[in-house]
C-alpha cells in the first residue's frame, strides 16, 4: 500500500474522524486530505456557487450551504418530501449554466409513489439569502416507479447546449425492463432545463424521447470531458463488472446481456456473455468491482502530473482511482487514499484543487479537498 501516514496524525483519526489533515503517498508526490466540512449525514453531491461557496446534499433529505470557512447551514427550506430508503433520498445537486442570472439549483431525488418510489429531477429557484427553494417543480420523473431501496442512478449533468443529462438505475429488481425503450429504467435521459425534449435527442424505433442511451445497470457518476463535451459515466456492475463509459446517443451498453461481472451469488448473469453485436463495450472495467460512484477529469494546474487523469470515487473499494487516459483509452490506474472512507463524489473546484465527498453518517460525512505537499 503507497500510503504513509504521521503516526500522531492516526492518533488524531481514531480520536477525532473530523482530522484536519492526512498525507499520503501518490506516485506523482505527497498530498493530503484537507477537511473542508465535516458533521454531514451520509453527504452524496456538492457544487460551487459563484461566491465561493458550496452546497451539498445528505441523503437523508437536508441540503446545505457551505460557508468558505466550512460551516454548516441550517438545511435549506423548500425541498419536496424524500424516500430515504436503502441507497434513496436526497441525492445530485448541479447549478443551471446561467445561474447567476436566475439562480435555478437542480437536485436529483428519490421521490415517493403510491407504487413505491422512484428518482425524479426538481428544480427551485435559490433565495438571495440562500435560505428556501422558491418556484419549487418536478420536471422529470422515471417511471415505472418500485417499492423498493436500490438502483436510483441519479447524477446530473448539463452540457454545452444547455440540455441536462439525468443518470437512472435498473432498481434492481426491474432489469427485466433495461433493453425495453417504453420506459426510463437503466437509461441516460436527456431533456431540456424545463424537462422538454430538447433538439438533438436520437430518434430510435420504440424509444421514448428523452432517452439518450440505454443498457445500463446503476450509473452513480458523469461528467462531461473538457475537450469534446462528451458525456462520460461509470456505473456498478453486481460482483465485478463496474463500468466506465462515454454513453453516445442511440447506443445500448448491453445491460444485462452482457456483462463483465457475475450475480452475487458467482453465477453467470444471463447468458455469461462479455459481448454481442449491436452492443458497446466499455472503455474500461473494474473486476473486481469498487463500487464507482462520482467521477471527474482533473482540469486544474495544482498537480500538474493530473492533468488530463480521470478520477473515480469507490465506495467498496475504499479509494480514490486515478486513471490515466492516452487516446480515450485507460492505460494506468493508481488506487489513492486506499482504507480511509468511502468515496460517494469526486468533483473539480473552480480553485483548480480535487474536491472529495465521503459517504458517512453523522458527524463523519465529510467534503475533503486534495492539497499538493511541497
Amino acid at each position: 500500500m503507497r500510503r504513509w501516514i504521521a503516526i500522531a496524525v492516526i492518533f488524531a483519526a481514531v480520536a477525532c474522524p473530523a482530522v484536519a489533515q492526512v498525507r499520503f503517498d501518490t506516485e506523482t508526490g505527497p498530498v493530503e486530505l484537507q477537511t473542508v466540512a465535516d458533521g454531514l449525514d451520509h453527504p452524496w453531491s456538492l457544487t460551487f456557487l459563484p461566491d465561493g461557496q458550496m452546497l451539498v446534499t445528505e441523503r437523508k433529505g437536508a441540503l446545505r450551504v457551505v460557508s468558505e470557512d466550512g460551516q454548516l447551514s441550517a438545511p435549506i427550506a423548500g425541498l419536496p418530501e424524500v424516500s430515504a430508503v436503502g441507497q434513496g433520498g436526497l441525492l445530485d445537486v448541479v447549478l443551471h449554466p446561467d445561474f447567476t442570472r436566475n439562480r435555478l439549483v437542480y437536485l436529483s431525488f428519490a421521490e415517493p409513489r403510491e407504487e413505491g418510489n422512484a428518482t425524479a429531477v426538481m428544480r427551485g429557484r435559490l433565495s438571495v439569502d440562500d435560505a428556501r427553494l422558491d418556484d419549487v417543480e418536478v420536471i422529470f420523473r422515471q417511471q415505472p416507479a418500485y417499492d423498493g431501496g436500490y438502483h436510483f442512478g441519479s447524477r446530473l449533468v448539463f452540457d454545452r447546449t444547455g440540455a441536462l443529462f439525468v443518470t437512472t438505475g435498473d432498481r434492481n429488481a426491474l432489469r427485466n425492463l433495461v433493453q425495453q425503450g417504453s420506459n426510463f429504467i437503466g437509461k441516460v435521459i436527456r431533456i431540456a432545463d424545463d424537462g422538454s425534449v430538447p433538439p438533438g435527442n436520437p430518434k430510435v424505433e420504440g424509444w421514448l424521447p428523452e432517452i439518450w442511451s440505454m443498457g445500463h445497470r446503476n450509473l452513480q457518476g458523469a461528467t462531461l470531458h473538457p475537450a469534446t463535451g462528451q458525456l462520460w459515466t461509470v456505473e456498478h456492475g453486481a460482483r465485478g463488472g463496474d463500468e466506465l463509459n462515454h454513453p453516445e446517443g442511440g447506443k445500448n451498453y448491453g445491460w444485462p446481456v452482457i456483462s463483465y461481472g457475475r450475480e452475487y451469488s458467482f453465477l453467470p448473469i444471463g447468458d455469461g456473455l462479455t459481448e454481442k453485436p449491436g452492443l458497446e463495450q466499455p472503455v474500461h472495467y473494474w473486476d473486481p468491482s469498487i463500487a464507482p460512484s462520482g467521477l471527474a477529469f482533473y482540469t486544474g494546474d495544482v498537480i500538474p502530473a493530473w492533468k488530463g487523469n480521470v478520477f473515480v470515487g469507490a465506495l467498496a473499494g475504499m479509494h480514490v482511482a486515478r486513471l490515466t487516459m492516452k487516446d480515450g483509452q485507460v492505460v494506468g490506474e493508481e488506487q489513492l487514499f486506499e482504507d480511509f472512507a468511502r468515496f460517494r463524489d469526486v468533483r473539480m473546484g473552480p480553485d483548480g484543487f480535487l474536491y472529495l465527498v465521503t459517504d458517512e453518517d453523522s458527524p463523519n460525512g465529510r467534503v475533503l479537498k486534495v492539497v499538493p505537499v511541497s
